[in-house]
């Protein structure tokens, strides 16, 4: 940063926020050296790090951030401001320079190494300039990184790397000096490499909108930045192009690949009133519409505002971690200085051997493996879950998820499709059947209800080319139906009740309409002045994933719940169907929060799947909360832990068992990590260990537990 950087002007900034972009930040080494000093400043409230973007956000009371720039300029961490909501663009993770270097320094090492086996002379001055030669050019940056950390009394893996490189050229072991630090720069860059992926696999999943959009103009149309176009704006959207803001459809009809919002893996097709999300591709058509948001405010923003957040929260494992190396790098420095200090006394040996086993344990003491492990397992997972349409809010529920015993279900919209469908049309007298569904029909077509217009869309697909017939003297029946003149006749339409009003009932109709009732559907009924003429059901469909969702929950020992408003019948038929146990009709949402905490006293950790409004109580109480068709919904997005971003309920086992998956990686990766530092440790403490095993074990571990952390990266196919 330069001293014009550190005096600018503030007063664009977010009171109480700003933020940094840290060039030299890009492992939790620096996170906890920055943490250290920033942590102590009086006016700090809370700072959130992002270290796979190298992104720092500091919440203060400072009135002007200035001197937290000048503590992180004096920490090397090369600050530099991030304005508003502008994302930090990442420089190349290995520059060519850097390149250069790492061969310089090590075939400088390499040349060290072979003179100093030909010659039998560690200490002779070739050897010497040639290894001081190596560790200029590949070890000076972790040099000045571990005077910084001695400066703020932190002790990291640049201060023992230090201490280690120091050290050994000190008893005379300069080519093994040289060819440590090479080996330390050369794993660091592998690791940079490697965290790399992560970022990019977050990267390609938040940056797919266009930077332009067509915009329609007073004398046509015009490619404009999405950042200058407003709400009410008219897009056009060609085949073959990715739509550029979040829109509704206002003319054509085309198909869309929205597999980066929603992860759905066919094309949806879109017609005039249906959205479009901002970097879901038109595969087929030309489509006009209205845009609905400006671009900060996009779907695709939001996902990205999400998994930004949850890169920031520290997941459960991760916070155990970090307090066990709170505990254990002292510890084993202590050790360290125990050794060379008692070795000779206790075993025998020169003192230059025990100092160099010392030297072992000091580099064997960096629990960056184990630090490290963590944060990139969790990123990996998020990343695969967001390209597979399942937003997590952050590790904590990443790492929950696992622990889920039961799942409880609200049916409509979850596992049906909230719509009613007309299922049956039977005549009770001459009337043919076809003609009562016209006469229904007809009449319902003038009302709004919801099962009204599910049964005139039942007319219109059986019967697409009969045209519905004029109604008279149209109206409402005391809330439980309709009414209307067709042909010159009146007609009644409507429940149970309203032919009950009627006086019209008989014990067999009475058989009849229980018959769906139990079936879980809705009856409706046509009366004449003469009697009832035809009984019509209309039903909310399953959705076609459903009965999979629930066996893919079972087969995880998870046990499915239906809690519903509908009547019991309703909820019995559909759990019957679906092959649920447990299903509560007549809920309310209370009750749901109810039913919620009844589970959790019963199968202890339990789930939730609402819409993330009606369902709020019974979200806020469950251990994770689901929102289903999140897509659309920024209310879901911004309330539920977990947010499915279409409408497909086999999501919800696909996440558990991602988290189940993701929690047997980070105890692999702990295991693996102490595993090696014990063996190591043992081998330092009985002299049989050299800093070529040290950097091997400490760095050496470091890329097998980020290696293995990726691997989530690919679970799902």
């Amino acid at each position: 940063m330069t001293p014009q950087d550190l005096t600018s002007p503030v007063s664009h900034l977010e009171a109480g926020r700003v933020r940094y972009r840290i060039d030299n930040m890009d492992c939790p080494t620096e996170e906890q050296l920055i943490r250290h000093r920033l942590e102590r400043m009086a006016g700090i409230d809370r700072l959130v790090f992002n270290l796979l973007d190298r992104e720092l956000t500091v919440y203060h009371r400072l009135g002007d951030p200035r001197p937290v720039s000048v503590v992180l300029a004096e920490l090397g961490m090369a600050p530099s401001l991030l304005e508003g909501h502008a994302p930090a663009v990442a420089p190349p993770v290995l520059a060519a320079s850097d390149k250069a270097q790492l061969a310089i320094g090590g075939l400088t090492a390499l040349m060290a190494e072979i003179l100093s086996w030909k010659t039998g002379q560690e200490g002779s001055w070739p050897v010497m300039a040639l290894a001081a030669a190596s560790i200029l050019v590949t070890g000076l940056p972790t040099l000045r990184k571990g005077w910084t950390a001695l400066r703020n009394l932190t002790i990291n893996i640049y201060f023992l790397m230090s201490l280690a490189v120091i050290g050994a050229a000190l008893i005379g072991r300069w080519p093994e000096a040289a060819m440590v630090v090479f080996l330390f720069a050369l794993a660091e860059a592998l690791e940079a490499l490697s965290l790399a992926r992560a970022r990019n696999a977050i990267r390609s999943l938040t940056a797919l909108a266009p930077e332009t959009a067509e915009v329609q103009g007073g004398d046509g149309w015009h490619e404009r930045p999405v950042a200058k176009v407003a709400i009410g704006s008219r897009i056009r959207v060609r085949g073959g192009a990715r739509v550029p803001l979040d829109a509704r459809v206002v003319l054509g009809r085309a198909a869309l690949d929205q597999a980066p919002i929603t992860g759905e893996s066919l094309p949806v097709d879109k017609e005039v009133g249906d959205n479009l999300y901002a970097g879901s591709i038109v595969t087929d058509g030309v489509v006009e519409a209205t845009v609905t948001a400006v671009a900060r405010d996009s779907t695709l923003a939001r996902i990205a505002a999400a998994i930004q957040e949850a890169q920031a929260q520290r997941a459960p494992t991760q916070r155990f971690v970090d307090q066990f190396a709170h505990y254990y790098t002292p510890a084993v420095v202590l050790l360290a200085i125990l050794v060379a200090a008692l070795g000779p006394a206790l075993s025998g040996g020169t003192w230059a051997f025990w100092l160099y086993q010392a030297i072992v344990l000091l580099v064997i003491a960096c629990p960056c493996a184990l630090v490290v492990s963590t944060p990139v397992t969790v990123v990996s997972g998020l990343a695969a879950a967001a390209s597979h349409g399942i937003l997590i809010k952050g590790g904590v529920f990443l790492e929950g998820g696992r622990r889920l015993k039961a799942m409880a279900l609200d049916k409509t919209g979850t596992l049906t499709l909230g719509r009613p469908a007309l299922t049956d049309a039977e005549t009770l007298g001459d009337l043919h059947p076809d003609q009562a569904l016209r006469i229904a029909a007809s009449i319902d077509e003038h009302s709004t209800h919801p099962v009204a217009q599910a049964l005139v869309a039942g007319w219109r697909t059986r019967q697409p080319a009969a045209t519905l017939l004029p109604v008279g003297d149209f109206g409402g029946f005391g809330g439980h139906g309709v009414k209307g003149q067709v042909a010159g006749q009146f007609w009644h339409l409507g429940n149970h009740l309203m032919v009950e009003e009627l006086g019209l009932c008989s014990p067999a109709l009475e058989a009849r309409l229980a018959g769906f009732e139990n079936a879980g559907k809705t009856a409706i009924v046509l009366c004449s002045a003469a009697g009832p003429a035809a009984v019509f059901a209309v039903a909310d469909r399953l959705r076609p994933e459903s009965p999979a969702a629930i066996l893919a929950l079972k087969a995880l020992r998870v046990e499915p719940v239906l809690l519903t408003g509908d009547n019991p019948a309703t909820a019995r038929a559909i759990a019957r169907e679906l092959g649920i146990q447990d299903a509560r009709g007549n809920l309310m949402p209370e009750d749901k929060r109810q039913a919620v905490a009844d589970l959790q006293a019963r199968h202890g950790a339990v789930g939730m799947v609402g819409d993330g409004i009606n369902d709020a109580p019974a979200l806020a109480r469950a251990d994770i909360g689901f929102a289903m068709g999140a897509a659309g919904t920024a209310t879901a997005m911004e309330t539920a832990d977990i947010a499915i971003m279409d409408d497909d309920p086999r999501k919800i086992a696909d996440f558990i068992g991602l988290s189940r998956r993701a929690g047997r990686v980070l105890k692999q990766n702990i295991a693996l990590a102490l595993a090696i530092k014990v063996a190591f440790l043992a081998l330092a403490l009985t002299g049989h260990a050299t800093l070529w095993m040290a950097v091997f074990a400490d760095m050496g571990a470091s890329l097998l537990v980020v290696f293995n952390g990726l691997r989530l990266l690919r679970y799902f196919p």
